[in-house]
């Protein structure tokens, strides 16, 4: 009897136990579940030789950026595969190892590939898909209408009621600027699956895009309490009530959700989220003329000592600048900077110029630079996108363009660009500065 993955396709195992655990796995990895790596290794016990089930436990080992267990277990995939695997799990392992390797546009192009042989393999179909895919760390300017592409393609071969597609469909849309289609479709996933953190998370950014602060705060205070601490999403999903709380004025809130479940001691996020994270909500803290406590900043630069030292990660390149540059290092930047720099010569940083500008736009901001900030930073804004993220998260980027308009005293092009970010989505901050520059 043949045994099914969750979505119809054919196992390369004879354990009826093995698959049923690697069915719940790849459900749950695909949730930012807790219980993932249980159901996985549930699955591997029951059959040593099931080559999907070590690529999948690889999958979430690279999540934790535990590269070198990642690494070990999917080269065992490979070899299992290799003598007992059906041409599209030769193909799935080749996919998941080029990405563990770092070998993302190989990644990319075979993933691309792979999902138009093979469309309901939503582990490969996952990889592009997201703020953390393949698309949005390709360096590409165009990786949010390429995700919405991407779904569209193969729409036809989900169910309308496929939670996952759902999920994914949705946040591409409204990360694309159809929010209200997008809002829809997360909306649906997440009434179809509320044990799924992806689709909470992706809700909460349709809500963020149309300006619906106040219903992504309730959505948040209402579903977090459901999911456990360890969920890797736990902290980034109230990093974004946080950013409510600041929208509408009230720091002391937005501090003391920091305080309980976003800053490093307290957090089980993935490095990359908690770097990104503290880094971008302290930075707003302060910029938005608020008093950041003694002791957060030098939290996060302790944390994000042990991650992203080498640059080349232009999404983490930015937060480590922002870090150093809030604490002092100088030195750090420059020489950040200067790899970089090195990189683009070379052809190793996809992302572009636009990641040692926004660096040393950083370093300019922290020290009141404010004329030397926009001087650096208005003539790579409109090329941000390429350093991956959600749009969340980028606004960072644009609220430090535009206080740096604001501050050295170009009004015309700050109040421009307040106009168009207005126009995009209502926004209670964005109104107090719009009136500032009218006084």
């Amino acid at each position: 009897m043949t045994r099914l993955d969750s979505r119809g396709l054919p196992l390369s195992t004879t354990s009826d136990l093995a698959a049923e655990r690697y069915r719940e796995g790849v459900d749950l990895l695909l949730s930012a579940w807790p219980g993932t790596a249980e159901a996985l290794d549930d699955a591997i016990a029951a059959d040593p030789d099931f080559a999907l089930a070590h690529a999948a436990r690889a999958r979430l080992h690279v999540i934790r950026t535990e590269l070198t267990k990642a690494k070990a277990r999917i080269a065992t995939a490979e070899e299992i595969v290799a003598r007992r695997g059906t041409e599209r799990e030769r193909s799935h392992v080749a996919v998941l190892s080029l990405a563990i390797n770092g070998q993302s546009a190989q990644a990319l192009e075979r993933a691309l590939a792979h999902a138009d042989t093979w469309p309901r393999d939503i582990l490969i179909l996952s990889l592009p898909l997201g703020a953390f895919g393949l698309f949005a760390f390709s360096g590409m300017a165009n990786h949010d209408q390429a995700r919405v592409d991407l779904c569209e393609r193969h729409a036809r071969h989900f169910d309308a009621d496929d939670w996952w597609f759902l999920t994914y469909r949705g946040w591409s849309h409204a990360e694309n600027g159809n929010v209200a289609h997008g809002r829809a479709l997360t909306q649906r996933a997440f009434d179809l699956r509320r044990s799924n953190a992806n689709a909470a998370h992706a809700l909460s950014h349709a809500m963020y895009e149309g300006g619906a602060h106040d219903e992504a705060e309730k959505l948040i205070a209402d579903w977090l309490p459901g999911y456990d601490r360890v969920g890797i999403l736990h902290g980034h999903i109230a990093w974004h009530s946080a950013l409510g709380a600041l929208e509408r004025g009230d720091p002391e809130q937005a501090l003391a959700i920091y305080a309980d479940y976003i800053q490093p001691s307290v957090t089980a996020g993935m490095p990359v989220n908690v770097v990104s994270d503290t880094a971008s909500f302290l930075w707003r803290l302060k910029a938005y003329g608020h008093t950041v406590p003694a002791g957060l900043w030098q939290d996060a630069a302790a944390y994000s000592g042990s991650y992203f030292q080498k640059a080349g990660f232009a999404f983490a390149d930015v937060h480590m600048a922002l870090i150093a540059a809030a604490t002092g290092d100088k030195a750090a930047i420059e020489e950040r900077v200067k790899a970089q720099m090195d990189l683009i010569e070379a052809g190793g940083l996809p992302a572009g110029p636009v990641v040692p500008a926004v660096c040393r736009a950083a370093l300019a901001f922290a020290n009141d630079d404010y004329a030397g900030c926009a001087r650096i930073l208005e003539p790579v804004a409109a090329e941000v996108v390429r350093i991956g993220g959600s749009g969340a998260q980028r606004e960072m980027m644009e609220d430090m363009l535009l206080l740096a308009l604001m501050r050295s005293g170009e009004a015309v092009k700050a109040g421009e660009l307040l106009d168009r970010r207005l126009h995009r989505r209502p926004s209670s901050r964005d109104t107090r500065w719009h009136g500032q520059l009218a006084a």
